[in-house]
């Protein structure tokens, strides 16, 4: 069986970091299903999906490395061509990647104790943001 379901968030830009986690479990727990995978994608290219510890010296950590790969300062023929000045927002998520698969048994999704799923903006402006979560299961 499929189930899917879009997740809705409001984000900050520039790297904003959000927990996702108890939102995919719940789509998960109203699938029924038991044991499958949850495939988890950010409808957009300058989102990703991944997992971290979510805890705020962390992901002030990941900000800062983000910056230091592709700076919001840097030159970028897209934001020339575009005049949106967001060329680094589209380099960050294409490096990211768009979504991850997780696994779920007994109805649960298969995280380490300290692994939460989060949606990384790297756009330069609030936006709302759309995450599809698609269940593969039985």
């Amino acid at each position: 069986m499929i189930f899917g379901k879009t997740i809705i968030l409001w984000t900050k830009g520039f790297s904003d970091i959000k927990d996702i986690t108890g939102k995919v479990q719940a789509i998960v727990d109203r699938s029924g299903l038991k044991s499958g995978i949850a495939t988890i994608t950010a409808i957009g290219s300058t989102a990703s999906v991944t997992t971290i510890e979510f805890e705020p010296a962390l992901v002030q950590d990941m900000q800062e490395q983000l910056e230091k790969f592709a700076s919001r300062h840097m030159h970028s023929h897209h934001s020339q061509t575009w005049g949106d000045d967001n060329g680094f927002s589209h380099i960050r998520a294409s490096f990211m990647g768009p979504g991850i698969t997780i696994p779920f048994t007994n109805g649960k999704l298969v995280l380490g104790t300290w692994q939460q799923i989060v949606v990384i903006d790297h756009d330069n402006s609030p936006r709302q943001r759309q995450i599809f979560v698609q269940i593969i299961g039985e």
